[in-house]
């Protein structure tokens, strides 16, 4: 038996375990309806049937982007900037639900136009000042491009010194719909139209414009078949954002860490399904917070047939989504480890 084999039947065991486990809880079988299918999905991550996930952390990912010289956003890139100095004076609408969920916020500032003054909640790790104008030439560099990813993985190695095993990925960056539009349809083949929305504005010249940009923009790099792993790079350099690339770094460490991955809004979607191109199974760990207004976004979660834990019609983006998530994801993982079990054998 290989060792691929052999993963498949243990989580085959172990899911198993946990559904009988929960069948054995004081309440009527299946009452808790979709709570009892997340409690399996963070039992098979964490490996047991009474899972310990610890801290529970918000990355906020902050870059800028070339393509809006072209007209696709109704606010200039300097508003990226301004939202991320309001992440770290607290005040920004991530922190307001982060604190109702008692969840930290982090930024990352990973190729912002400008740099963020020092802050205790920052961490620099800026590529380059913004990304090219992926209309007229690739965004980034090769070497940007790895650069990103291994930010990203190593941001999350952090996360395991803070024994954090829930973590919840948001974005700022004008621009960045159009980007995660760019890279969704060159992965899930995806019609480009059903992507395109907008984003934090529609744009003066209105969406129609903005779809034509991205076509021209998808045509004039000409993405070659390759590898996997390669085209997914090639694709993430010819239209990504640096930071959502980074994310994507940072989810595929998360996965392999066995970590609890929140996946707020459309670009962070797009950035999740870049991850499992680049590293296979970290869909796996993901829950999917909730399911945004941008019209992409319930493509993209239908194309991957999952459900999303809640649909407010939000669409803010930085996270929002995945803090209004994590406390359901601490009831489930509660739910197995300290609800009281019914007496007597409760078998497969």
């Amino acid at each position: 038996m290989t060792i691929a084999s052999e993963t498949i039947k243990s989580r085959a065991l172990l899911s198993d375990e946990l559904k009988a486990h929960i069948r054995g809880k004081a309440k009527p079988i299946g009452s808790l309806g979709r709570l009892e299918e997340l409690a399996v999905q963070i039992g098979l991550i964490a490996g047991s049937t009474k899972p310990e996930l610890g801290a529970a952390k918000i990355m906020v990912f902050a870059g800028d982007h070339g393509i809006t010289a072209e007209g696709v956003t109704a606010y200039p890139s300097v508003v990226s900037r301004e939202i991320a100095k309001f992440v770290l004076a607290g005040t920004a609408g991530v922190n307001v639900l982060a604190r109702a969920a008692g969840v930290s916020v982090e930024l990352v500032d990973a190729g912002l136009l400008e740099p963020l003054p020092p802050h205790e909640a920052l961490l620099e790790r800026r590529v380059a000042p913004g990304t090219k104008n992926a209309r007229r030439e690739p965004a980034m560099s090769a070497e940007e491009c790895t650069a990103a990813l291994d930010a990203g993985r190593i941001l999350d190695a952090r996360l395991g010194q803070e024994k954090v095993g829930v973590v919840g990925y948001g974005e700022i960056g004008i621009g960045n719909t159009s980007a995660a539009s760019l890279i969704a349809h060159a992965l899930t083949a995806l019609d480009l139209r059903m992507l395109v929305g907008p984003g934090a504005g529609a744009p003066a010249l209105g969406l129609d414009h903005k779809y034509n940009v991205l076509r021209d923009t998808f045509d004039r790099a000409a993405i070659r078949p390759s590898t996997e792993a390669g085209r997914t790079f090639e694709i993430l350099r010819q239209f990504g954002g640096f930071e959502i690339v980074m994310m994507a770094g940072a989810m595929t460490a998360a996965a392999q860490a066995s970590r609890v991955i929140v996946v707020d809004g459309f670009i962070s979607t797009a950035g999740a399904i870049a991850a499992e191109a680049l590293y296979p199974g970290t869909l796996d760990n993901c829950v999917f917070a909730h399911c945004s207004a941008e019209p992409g976004h319930a493509a993209l979660l239908h194309h991957l047939r999952v459900k999303p834990l809640l649909e407010l019609e939000m669409r803010l983006g930085e996270g929002t989504g995945a803090a209004l998530a994590i406390p359901i994801i601490r009831a489930a993982e509660l739910m197995l480890r300290e609800m009281a079990d019914l007496p007597g054998e409760h078998p497969v």
